[in-house]
């Protein structure tokens, strides 16, 4: 999972590109391979492989246009989609979305979710906390950060939080990172340049019994990167480490060559054009994702976070849904079927959601606004009761009437899934207090 020889471009910071390779993967960036395995073997909770797979659905997603439909409001609310019924009595969900509709005693959904401040960011979709929430020095970790400090990972090859979206052109839009944790909890992105790096082709069997030589260049990119760290060795740690850099786990998991065509077709072809933007922006349709999910928490995950497509429609509303809800659809029914036919349905939640949802009313370019108030997420696996709607909207899917969510609640539920209580757990922030993961620590009663 490295390619040392080679020329060495510079980035801005004058660290070689190379250099900024050697350490496996982006997610180690503040600590040495031994530091980082000796870490996990002191972490008394690494054996267990709970995981989370986290759909971001950037721009605010339609709910009244996926998963509460209203169609006996007027037209300028309802608009052009009609419910369709699913597997299980009583639930209806959008026209465009039959695949999850036929297998929806599999999933839950939410419609009644609260706690959005409005924006376009990923912040409170990443770490379960407001904008306005007093901030620890450095900020708030995401959630997969969170898992990594206190669970470390399950196998030392493969980073414990791993972020598989596209850089979006919209900056906040992107996956949010360690906060005060610090770089060691870094998510792990495999851009292409990095995945390509990322196999020994180019190392002799010479220089692999180079150990000490290996593990004095890892060192000196990781004294580049915090100077404050003190170095550390170990003859054990170091035999482990060669041992990471040989691996091949992450790769083969990401890497879908060999995967069987038949389970390739199920998540669909990748559309890098589904909106017609420029794919540089980082809002393609990436079926492939769905799949490397998967493949990642089977590897050793713990979190995985992808973005998909974009959903600010301020105009064209249905016509943009027509191109995109399909695929979601698809990707998110192969996803959880995949988990159940695997036997993983008991030990990773998928949570699918954007930071707000959209206004009722249909505005005068056939799109709808943003809308704070309410809006709606689709749950599946982590052992949790299906087939459910949980909460409902008034008439015009503009307000909770029954049951408003909170979206620290989903917060709540799914570190329950991972074994972690939070209402007694705490993580030291950068000045040695102890931070709780949230303020609202009940998960969803329905859910558990």
């Amino acid at each position: 999972m490295l390619k040392i020889e080679g020329r060495a471009t510079k980035f801005c910071d004058q660290i070689s590109r190379r250099s900024f390779l050697q350490i496996g993967g982006l997610a180690m960036g503040g600590l040495s391979l031994p530091q980082l395995l000796r870490a996990e073997q002191q972490n008394p909770q690494r054996q267990s492989h709970k995981a989370v797979i986290m759909i971001f659905l950037n721009g605010g997603p339609p709910h009244q246009d996926m998963f509460d439909l209203k169609p006996d409001a007027p037209a300028e609310i309802r608009g052009e989609f009609q419910p369709i019924a699913t597997n299980v009595p009583g639930i209806e969900i959008s026209e465009l979305m039959p695949r999850v509709a036929g297998m929806m005693d599999k999933f839950s959904i939410i419609r009644s979710l609260v706690g959005s401040e409005g924006r376009h960011d990923s912040f409170q979709c990443c770490t379960g906390h407001q904008f306005r929430d007093p901030k620890p020095q450095g900020g708030w970790p995401s959630m997969g950060s969170a898992l990594s400090k206190l669970q470390g990972a399950v196998d030392p090859s493969v980073p414990p939080y791993i972020d598989l979206s596209q850089k979006m052109a919209h900056d906040p839009y992107n996956i949010k990172g360690p906060g005060f944790l610090g770089m060691a909890h870094s998510p792990f992105r495999p851009d292409g340049e990095v995945m390509s790096n990322m196999t020994l082709n180019s190392i002799s069997t010479v220089r692999l019994h180079e150990r000490t030589r290996l593990l004095e260049e890892l060192d000196t990119y990781r004294r580049k990167v915090d100077q404050k760290l003190a170095a550390e060795s170990s003859d054990n740690f170091t035999e482990q480490a060669l041992g990471v850099l040989t691996s091949s786990r992450l790769v083969e998991a990401l890497d879908l060559e060999k995967v069987d065509p038949k389970v390739r077709a199920r998540y669909g072809i990748d559309d890098p054009k589904v909106l017609g933007f420029d794919p540089k922006m980082g809002y393609q349709a990436l079926m492939s994702r769905f799949l490397q999910a998967r493949r990642a928490v089977e590897a050793g995950a713990r979190m995985v976070t992808c973005s998909f497509a974009d959903f600010d429609y301020h105009s064209d509303n249905f016509g943009r849904g027509r191109k995109v809800i399909p695929l979601l659809d698809q990707g998110v029914a192969a996803l959880v079927e995949d988990l159940h036919e695997r036997g993983l349905d008991q030990d990773v939640t998928v949570i699918v959601w954007g930071e707000f949802g959209r206004t009722p009313k249909i505005n005068d370019k056939a799109g709808r606004d943003h809308w704070s108030r309410v809006h709606a997420g689709l749950l599946a696996g982590g052992g949790m009761p299906a087939g459910q709607v949980i909460g409902s909207t008034d008439k015009w899917a503009e307000a909770a009437v029954d049951r408003p969510v909170h979206m620290q609640e989903v917060f709540a539920t799914l570190y329950h899934n991972l074994g972690i209580d939070p209402a007694t757990t705490t993580i030291p922030d950068n000045n040695g207090r102890p931070q709780y993961l949230l303020e609202r620590q009940a998960p969803i009663r329905e859910l558990i």
